[in-house]
């Protein structure tokens, strides 16, 4: 009593209220955690409740416990899930504060399981009794080892359970009834009368409305049907026939089915510019090319701690998930420096740098087809007999098979645009020999034969020796831009591709466009 109860009850209060503003919070977002939840709670001037209970329709169905249905009559009353173990829960009713043992002169001891079994028969009364005409309960049979048996109450309100074993036709949810519905009015076994009265079902469904003008089931609605539209259809061709097709040589692999990638994505990303920003492990791999390409050309000294100077200056504003990540990846990115150094200044047959991040743009024939090449290479290299290397960096976590390098559509053409000249100009005019191209895994630790984790792995490509199978790489990328066909390939890429949503080749992207 007195002041110091008026002060224990208001902070209850308050207590209580933090935790009741805490689980509508978590309803409306969830997932934020409690330090984000408390910082927005201590900006509020004005409590914010956006949850606020809605005036009871008296035609609606009411969803509640059986706490809550006390003084209140219906016709009917369904009294689901009483299953044991769950009614009677015989479980103490453990809280933060132990309400349960507060009582008339003080704290009690808690409830008996008999006093607990007790209160639970009276609760289900309770429940049993709030239907005036009629009464339905249910539960869930189960064999013996599984676990799920009916209440014993069930055995006390003097009625024979009637066991049902068949499954529902569907679920009986109003989602499943909209999609019941909608199917009937479009099925041709059905007769015109079921049809009909599927579609005036629907539309009455449709029309019903909350007390704020809100649809209640918006699903019934035509408007909010998929697939009612024909497919699109641009009449202006992606190419125009008369003019080379501009590809890049990572757009060959995608296009002719070859790279971890499919052609369906090489459309909606490259052509439509429908992709995902890009990503912090993006900017890890171009943060990493930009010095590499640097120590190249002499403008940043080849020394490790340099590097990372220059890399701190830069990493903040590369944006990660967490604190933890941003500290990995940068340690990944100084092992992947340190990899390059490495491999910047060993003995590789002679060989050495004439060309950084050096442009190119050719133009070839592939079975009838132009196809105009445009990119930019990594690096150049020659060697003592004056045959040009190309290197391609990669910063990625994965590497490709030996076969596949043999066959990397890339690199096959990296070698094409040197024998159509791309390089001519770093070699005095001369048209040199492409002696082959190779890809250096930064990420990668190499064999231990090869000189273990200090050094990247590397992939080497030989001489194209004619090739004539990547001509057809070509022809059939070519062909697929121009007759515009981009049949999506199912594969382990699909689970980083941004267009799952909208591909058929997944089941949440067959729904939207099928």
């Amino acid at each position: 009593g007195g002041a110091a109860g008026r002060n224990a009850d208001r902070d209850l209060d308050a207590v209580c209220a933090l935790f009741e503003t805490a689980a509508r919070a978590e309803e409306r977002t969830g997932g934020r955690g409690a330090l984000n939840f408390l910082d927005e709670l201590e900006a509020q001037d004005i409590a914010a409740d956006t949850l606020t209970r809605k005036a009871v329709r008296p035609d609606a169905v009411r969803l509640m416990t059986a706490h809550r249905s006390k003084g209140l009559e219906w016709r009917l009353v369904v009294v689901a899930g009483v299953q044991e173990g769950l009614w009677p829960d015989l479980r103490r009713r453990g809280s933060l504060l132990e309400a349960d043992r507060i009582g008339r002169d003080g704290l009690a001891e808690p409830l008996s399981p008999g006093a607990l079994l007790a209160e639970e028969r009276r609760l289900f009364y309770v429940a049993a009794t709030r239907a005036r005409e009629r009464l339905v309960v249910t539960a869930v049979k189960a064999a013996a080892e599984d676990g799920d048996q009916p209440s014993r109450f069930l055995a006390e309100l003097g009625a024979e359970p009637v066991d049902v074993s068949q499954r529902p036709r569907r679920p009986l949810a109003v989602a499943a009834l909209v999609a019941e519905l909608r199917a009937t009015t479009v099925d041709p076994r059905a007769s015109d009368a079921l049809r009909a009265a599927a579609a005036e079902r629907l539309a009455r469904l449709a029309a019903l409305h909350d007390d704020e003008g809100q649809p209640l089931v918006p699903a019934a609605h035509p408007y909010r049907w998929w697939g009612l539209h024909d497919t699109t259809h641009s009449e202006v061709p992606l190419r125009d026939r008369t003019l080379p097709v501009a590809l890049s040589g990572s757009a060959v692999g995608q296009l002719a089915g070859t790279a971890a990638t499919c052609s369906l994505q090489w459309f909606l990303g490259r052509e439509v510019k429908a992709d995902a920003p890009a990503t912090a492990a993006q900017g890890f791999g171009n943060v990493v090319h930009v010095l590499a390409d640097e120590v190249a050309a002499g403008r940043t000294p080849a020394d490790l701690a340099v590097l990372m100077e220059r890399l701190d200056s830069v990493w903040d504003a590369l944006a990660f998930d967490a604190p933890w990540k941003s500290v990995q990846e940068k340690e990944n990115a100084r092992a992947a420096l340190e990899r390059f150094l490495r491999w910047h200044v060993m003995e590789r047959g002679g060989r050495g740098p004439v060309a950084t991040e050096h442009p190119f743009d050719v133009t070839l024939k592939a079975a009838g087809h132009l196809v105009r090449i445009r990119g930019s290479m990594d690096r150049v290299e020659a060697d003592a007999h004056g045959r040009a290397y190309v290197v391609d960096f990669k910063t990625g976590k994965g590497t490709v098979s030996a076969d596949d390098v043999a066959r990397h559509p890339q690199l096959a053409v990296y070698q094409l645009a040197v024998e159509q000249g791309a390089v001519d100009g770093l070699f005095d005019g001369e048209r040199p020999v492409a002696g082959g191209a190779e890809l250096v895994q930064l990420r990668q630790g190499a064999a231990k034969k090869n000189g273990g984790e200090a050094v990247p792995k590397v992939q080497a490509q030989g001489p194209l020796d004619g090739g004539a199978w990547i001509g057809d790489l070509l022809a059939e990328a070519a062909g697929r831009v121009l007759e515009e066909r981009f049949a999506p390939r199912p594969g382990a890429h699909c689970t980083h591709c941004s267009f799952r949503a909208s591909c058929t080749a997944r089941p949440e992207g067959r729904q939207v466009v099928e």
